[in-house]
């Protein structure tokens, strides 16, 4: 057993994968064997992920606030404090805040074999946004 006491300071998630202001803290990353990385994720009103892919898959959980999370093809669904959402593996999507409201999720990833988590697209075309 290994208990972290100080992790990263807080990071702003960078604008080639964001629109809006985004906060990241890592949680966990404990290295190998583990893949597992687990993020809290805290996003501004309207602040959302570019189009992005993961390897393995991923788990989005609101702990506050609601949001929206669109897979490419489908619906944008809104989703709020308490709801789980799966993301399939190499499934397309993104996902953000309402555009009144904050929102706050944790994400949590397997890493790749070659040690990637995401793969980071275009932006999403704020025309496709709903209001």
């Amino acid at each position: 057993m290994r208990i972290t006491r100080q992790r990263p300071g807080t990071r702003q998630g960078p604008a080639e994968n964001f629109t809006g202001t985004v906060w990241l803290d890592e949680i966990a990353a404990p290295g190998p064997p583990s893949r597992l990385h687990l993020f809290n994720v805290h996003f501004a009103p309207g602040a959302h992920t570019a189009w992005h892919r993961h390897p393995h898959g991923q788990v989005l959980h609101v702990m506050e606030g609601e949001g929206r999370v669109q897979r490419e093809g489908g619906p944008v669904e809104p989703i709020r404090a308490g709801d789980t959402v799966w993301i399939e593996p190499g499934e397309r999507h993104w996902h953000g805040a309402g555009p009144h409201t904050f929102m706050t999720h944790l994400a949590v990833v397997e890493a790749a074999e070659d040690g990637t988590t995401v793969a980071w697209e275009a932006h999403v075309d704020p025309r496709d946004l709903p209001a």
